[in-house]
């Protein structure tokens, strides 16, 4: 009776324990959050100081966040000076981003699962893999305005070789990282190689891919901005081509902040996907 008395009043212990360690946590957590406000509104508030009221900055070379915003409420319905409001020019460049990046990833992450487990595969694609992917997605801009124009498939075939290159790469290296004592294990239990593919080296593969997709997602939005600057009628990247030869610094300005807005929005997408994807295979 005496050692289960003991453990009785150990239980609620370990659960008070458990429940501090979940508080600090969240203590910590709202900390971290109050000092990431601050540092952006201490951001802001210096731009501001600098443009608008010492005027160390000229408006031509860098507006005010007061002027970024009054442009950005001005855009979201005027189609001037470039020919599109501001929700057109997101839509284009989600769209030419979205097919890119989706083609990228649906053909690259399979293709790099292939080329990793698969020894013929990897011999017979690897090296004109290789060569592919040291040639910059950039370099590839004047071609693909040459044989596609400057459409929506020219452009998505741009960022389509961007993202391509990293899901490749990472799902390679995913399925590379499996540890062979789990692959004997898995033969061992009969297991057939594509059971074993599945069950074990893509699980393993799991968050190897996701970082290529991350990857991908960022060098997509650069792709997309480099190839409608070259060579586009509408989007973030085509506004801004335009608000350097108007001399608009804050059409600028403002097609930056919407592309990172946009790309942290969907990478917070990502990271939601991967924590659930991932903590589903571990249960």
């Amino acid at each position: 009776m005496g050692q289960e008395g003991r453990q009785v009043r150990r239980r609620p212990l370990l659960h008070s324990k458990i429940g501090l360690v979940v508080i600090m946590k969240k203590k910590s957590k709202r900390r971290f959050q109050i000092i990431s406000i601050i540092s952006l509104v201490a951001f802001f508030a210096v731009w501001q100081l600098l443009t608008d009221v010492l005027k160390v900055i000229p408006s031509t070379m860098l507006p005010s966040p007061v002027k970024v915003l009054q442009t950005i409420g001005m855009k979201w319905t005027v189609k001037k000076p470039d020919g599109s409001t501001l929700p057109q020019h997101i839509l284009a460049s989600l769209q030419v981003s979205g097919l890119g990046f989706c083609l990228g990833a649906v053909i690259g992450v399979p293709l790099g699962i292939v080329m990793a487990w698969w020894e013929k595969a990897d011999l017979a694609l690897k090296p004109v893999f290789d060569f592919v992917r040291t040639i910059p997605p950039i370099a590839w801009i004047p071609i693909m305005i040459v044989l596609l124009g400057i459409g929506v498939i020219a452009k998505a075939s741009i960022v389509f070789l961007s993202a391509f290159i990293p899901c490749v790469i990472n799902s390679y290296t995913g399925i590379k990282a499996t540890k062979t004592v789990h692959i004997w294990v898995a033969q061992t239990f009969g297991g057939s190689k594509l059971r074993i593919l599945c069950r074990v080296a893509i699980p393993t593969a799991l968050p190897y891919i996701f970082t290529g997709l991350k990857v991908s997602l960022n060098s997509s939005w650069g792709a997309l901005v480099a190839a409608e600057m070259l060579g586009s009628a509408s989007g973030l990247g085509y506004m801004i081509q335009m608000g350097r030869l108007l001399s608009r610094a804050d059409l600028i300005v403002v097609g930056m902040i919407l592309i990172g807005i946009i790309g942290t929005i969907l990478s917070a997408i990502l990271d939601t996907l991967e924590k659930i994807v991932v903590k589903g295979e571990v249960q």
